[in-house]
């Protein structure tokens, strides 16, 4: 177990795509969403626990969350968990774990990895992840993980490789973000296309190289909370460096413009389990292809997803294609190919100002 690796796990999102159940109370990471006895979080944690020290993990959320993370991985202590006092997207809260990581150790080698994945091949993982850190941790190269598409998903953004040699490192040509429909197929018949998966790997250094070239302003915020990471000072300096950082995600603030940006070639069962429809596809399903949890009676019911509460009874006759979807004092009926108006619904419950229902 080497001792220079660390984790970052990013667990503040709020998931409104698989809204009502994904919550700003109790977002879906939070939830044990396929029944497994776990939260996806605690999942994610577990995945490290053969690669590197468990005081090695850290997790940025934010800090309303930052008491649910201590219920789910009782083995972290205060440090470990980077509570973010407002959210600014993905390029700051990478900047804020760097720099607090390279504080502690400046040989670190390090996986930033989203809280909400499904992990259907833990043993490949394992053996994927370790064989990037081992090759980002002799160079400069900034590595995310690519998945071999099955479909033309119009919900992912996609990597296209330069075919250069046979390693399963690559290097990456162009990144798009959720192509059409049409576009994505092209996509898939080239073969030089990927799923981003966006889980990141770099060594702290390479990284913080990175953020000096093309996010230098945040580079320069994050800099001066030097010697006070780790510290009692800490929450004090996020707080005033977060109200000075610009919202962009890591993607476009840096994979999408640094030159030794690299594709590894990966295939162990993921997904991130976005959507209603990715966890239709996920879960076992009945004899008409439903899935169902809660306490249900269905007639001539298909291709449903209804996950409903098992205190009260949920009867339903003669849908197909839907998602019904109950959690706490929401009900949620929609056409499984509308799935994408989830977060209209959302905006539009935020929009009449009641709290209550988000």
């Amino acid at each position: 177990m080497n001792k220079d690796y660390y984790v970052v796990i990013m667990a503040g999102g709020i998931g409104s795509r698989f809204w009502p159940f994904s919550r700003e109370k109790f977002p879906k990471q939070f939830h044990d969403v396929l029944g497994t006895g776990k939260t996806l979080l605690q999942q994610t944690a577990e995945r490290y626990f053969n690669i590197l020290p468990k005081e090695n993990i850290l997790v940025v959320t934010n800090k309303i969350y930052a008491d649910l993370v201590k219920q789910q991985l009782p083995f972290m202590k205060d440090e470990q968990i980077l509570s973010e006092p407002i959210a600014r997207n993905t390029a700051p809260c990478v900047a804020y774990a760097c720099y607090k990581i390279k504080q502690s150790n400046p040989n670190a080698t390090m996986v930033v990895a989203p809280s909400d994945h499904v992990i259907l091949k833990e043993t490949e993982f394992e053996s994927t992840i370790k064989i990037a850190m081992d090759a980002a941790a002799k160079s400069e190269k900034l590595i995310t993980l690519g998945i071999k598409p099955s479909r033309p998903d119009t919900g992912y953004g996609y990597i296209q490789y330069i075919e250069e040699n046979p390693d399963r490192i690559k290097k990456v040509k162009t990144f798009t973000e959720k192509p059409q429909l049409e576009l994505a197929q092209k996509f898939l018949e080239s073969g030089d296309f990927v799923w981003n998966a966006g889980i990141f790997i770099w060594n702290v250094n390479a990284i913080i190289k990175n953020f000096q070239k093309h996010l230098p302003e945040m580079a320069e915020i994050f800099e001066e909370g030097s010697g006070k990471y780790w510290s009692k000072e800490e929450e004090t300096f996020i707080s005033t460096a977060y109200s000075q950082c610009k919202n962009v995600s890591i993607d476009i603030g840096i994979m999408e413009k640094a030159e030794e940006v690299f594709v590894m070639l990966s295939d162990f069962g993921w997904s991130d389990l976005g959507t209603w429809k990715s966890l239709y596809e996920l879960s076992n399903k009945d004899e008409n292809s439903n899935v169902i949890e809660g306490n249900t009676m269905l007639y001539d019911v298909k291709n449903c997803i209804v996950k409903v509460p098992k205190e009260k009874l949920v009867v339903v006759e003669g849908l197909e294609d839907f998602i019904i979807a109950e959690f706490n004092d929401v009900l949620m009926i929609c056409k499984k190919d509308h799935e994408q108006r989830v977060k209209d619904f959302v905006s539009d419950t935020k929009n009449k100002k009641d709290a209550r229902f988000i």
